[in-house]
């Protein structure tokens, strides 16, 4: 693939779940290099953005309701999905379980496999039950206590009208070791989210660093228990004009020596930028930069907002 310029045109899913996470790990490639290191990342971040089942397959989010929920394209469901078979089948949600039963004229397969009832596991398992017939498929989530079906096409019309993404050059000036400073104990981070609900993160630590003769703070959180990179959610003074106004997102490897690298070259759109069928975290008040980060992703152009 031709060398990451300005623009990035060509070939994902925020995907195995957080998010189908957007979580994209380091590359394997010294530090000596940045530029190619960069350009590597965003390879990979473009191939999983506009993969099968990336984000921008997305054609639809449907919160359920308590009991039975006909699912299928006809109208005369009760969740009408925008593609698929014209009845999948039933899902219900009884006592916080979710289960399927899908309709013998659908052809769908559960995980793959020609079963016709399962018990549905929701974004929350590294493997979330998928339902799939032909180019459509969906799966379970669950938001602060809300079950939904995140559908999926890959011959969706946000994904074969992919217009690519725009990055400002790589500048290893914005790649910054920032000093650490941790909290004992861990601190929590009230994050809001596009759908009104407030999510809660721990807080290992805050990042320290100056620009333009100014300090600046940044509070990164621990996304899924476990995890061997801190996550950012932020915004800058670029938000809303050069770049998407909600938030961007940037992975950090944990800290080392006192130091926490953020390359903000590897700063990237949210999910909900590319399509409005995403439950993305908005930047919280702490991690809004009163100062202007010009490295990473732009404003995607074919943005769903």
């Amino acid at each position: 693939m031709l060398l990451f310029k300005t623009v990035v045109l060509a070939a994902a899913s925020l995907a195995g779940v957080q998010m189908m996470s957007a979580k994209i790990e380091s590359t394997a490639v010294p530090a000596t290099d940045h530029a190619r290191q960069v350009e590597l990342w965003r390879k990979g971040r473009l191939e999983r953005l506009t993969a099968a089942d990336g984000w921008l397959s997305l054609i639809g989010l449907h919160w359920l309701k308590e009991g039975a929920n006909r699912v299928g394209s006809a109208k005369d469901n009760d969740l009408v999905l925008a593609a698929g078979p014209a009845h999948f089948g039933v899902v219900t949600l009884a006592d916080g379980k979710v289960t399927i039963k899908l309709d013998r004229g659908s052809k769908a397969t559960i995980d793959g496999k020609p079963a016709r009832e399962a018990v549905l596991l929701d974004d929350s398992h590294a493997h979330p039950t998928t339902i799939a017939a032909g180019s459509v498929s969906f799966y379970l989530i669950e938001r602060n206590g809300r079950r939904g079906l995140r559908v999926k096409d890959s011959k969706a019309t946000a994904r074969a009208q992919f217009r690519g993404i725009e990055s400002f050059p790589v500048d290893p000036a914005w790649r910054i070791e920032a000093r650490w400073v941790p909290f004992d104990p861990p601190h929590t981070l009230e994050t809001p989210n596009v759908l009104g609900q407030v999510d809660s993160y721990p807080v290992p630590g805050k990042a320290v660093f100056e620009r333009d003769g100014k300090t600046f703070e940044l509070l990164p959180v621990i996304e899924v228990p476990g995890d061997k990179q801190l996550f950012l959610i932020f915004a800058d003074r670029t938000s809303g004009k050069e770049t998407y106004g909600a938030a961007r997102f940037l992975y950090a490897d944990m800290p080392k020596d006192g130091k926490l690298v953020l390359d903000f070259n590897q700063a990237y759109n949210p999910p909900c930028a590319f399509t409005s069928f995403a439950t993305c975290p908005l930047a919280p008040p702490e991690n809004r930069l009163d100062l202007r980060v010009t490295a990473g992703e732009k404003k995607y152009a074919g943005g769903a907002h």
